[in-house]
């Protein structure tokens, strides 16, 4: 009886936990095909919305500007992420651990404070405000979180690997390429993704270092928002929100088949 109660307890706990989360998404659908641009009142089916936000120049201008950045930056922060791990790996411990406190500072300091010190120092060394200072500000706060998803990979590498195929004649760079950089495969497309995700979900680090005229999905719904809640708000949400869900499933769907196949193996 007391398992029964316990065991009732935790599914009741993760029904509200999964209600809290994923009611205001699913709120955000409905309005999102509502032909009324009220948000209590049902005013039929559409998909009008939708065709809006396809046809408004400012809103692909904002997507097209998130996606690049997002990409760009992620694509540099990685490369410097795997880089600083690989070299972070090798210190004492002493110098790891004196390193890996200053890595997490801009994961603990707050956004707005980054945001602040970031527009400052631009504003003394930058002619301008523009998509390089806002590129710089994501590569900034994207680097911390490839080492750390990097990191777990290095610590369960097998060096023997390496080692052996520069035995058997390979080249530095090479056997880097062939031996090492496939064990850290899990941790980089791990630090890539959450890169990405931190980059097209930013708002206040962006709001503080783009110059007039530039805007990211976050800084446009923001100067939208502030003007009232348009229904095209909601239709671009929910594309947002669906495309994430597909990559997501797609991924994991690749992961457990590579793991299946090498437990068949």
């Amino acid at each position: 009886m007391k398992d029964k109660l316990i065991n009732f307890i935790c599914r009741f706990y993760f029904l509200v936990i999964m209600i809290f989360l994923y009611a205001p998404i699913a709120v955000l659908i409905v309005l999102s095909f509502n032909n009324s641009r009220s948000r209590v009142k049902w005013g039929g089916f559409t998909l009008n919305w939708y065709a809006k936000v396809f046809s408004s120049s400012q809103i692909m201008d904002a997507l097209k500007t998130t996606v690049i950045l997002a990409l760009l930056s992620s694509l540099i922060a990685l490369v410097i992420g795997v880089l600083a791990a690989l070299g972070i790996s090798a210190m004492r411990r002493r110098g790891y651990v004196l390193t890996m406190g200053i890595t997490n500072i801009p994961l603990l300091n707050a956004d707005i404070v980054t945001g602040i010190a970031l527009m400052l120092w631009f504003m003394r060394f930058m002619p301008s405000l523009n998509f390089a200072t806002v590129l710089i500000a994501h590569i900034t706060f994207n680097i911390p979180y490839v080492i750390l998803a990097v990191l777990p990979k290095i610590e369960q590498m097998n060096y023997s690997v390496y080692e052996a195929s520069r035995d058997l004649g390979a080249g530095p760079v090479y056997g880097f390429f062939t031996t090492i950089l496939p064990q850290l495969m899990g941790g980089i497309i791990s630090g890539f993704f959450m890169a990405v995700t931190m980059s097209m979900d930013d708002f206040v680090i962006t709001y503080f270092t783009k110059g007039p005229g530039f805007n990211t999905l976050s800084t446009m719904i923001y100067g939208e928002i502030r003007k009232g809640i348009k229904p095209e708000m909601y239709a671009l949400s929910t594309l947002i929100f669906l495309t994430v869900l597909a990559v997501l499933l797609v991924f994991n769907f690749v992961t457990n088949r590579k793991k299946k196949e090498e437990i068949v193996l």
